[in-house]
């Protein structure tokens, strides 16, 4: 993963308020936490019909740009693809909601989301213990 580009697109797109995070492996958890909270209230609004909220757009198309550029494919090369083609699946539902098309499948990008950070969370002590 090429953390340092992560971590710097990340600071630029962290609130000024949040502690500064340099664990790689919290960087990546983050960014997926906020994902899956933008796609969230995408979600909602389209549940209610409502105008989808630009800011959640556009933190969903920033964390999906900060996951995707910090895929190391060189070492984790099936991994990496796996999981670039998840992401792109999110990416490319957060623009047809963006485009206004109310059948665009949020709920099925979030629950991706949430799986990928569930698993993360979980080989978050073995990366630790590892030295990364």
């Amino acid at each position: 993963m090429n953390v340092a580009f992560a971590r710097r697109l990340y600071r630029r797109t962290e609130n000024a308020t949040a502690p500064p995070v340099e664990d790689p492996h919290q960087i990546v958890l983050t960014t997926l936490s906020e994902l899956e909270t933008a796609l969230r209230s995408l979600e909602d609004a389209q549940a209610h019909g409502a105008r989808y909220p630009e800011a959640s757009v556009s933190r969903s198309l920033t964390a999906i740009y900060i996951l995707q550029s910090s895929l190391d494919f060189e070492q984790g090369e099936d991994i990496a693809a796996n999981l670039f083609r998840l992401y792109e699946f999110c990416r490319q539902q957060v623009l047809r909601a963006f485009r206004g098309d109310h059948d665009a499948e949020l709920g099925q990008a979030r629950t991706t989301i949430g799986e990928i950070a569930s698993a993360w969370r979980e080989i978050g002590p073995q990366v630790r213990a590892g030295g990364e």
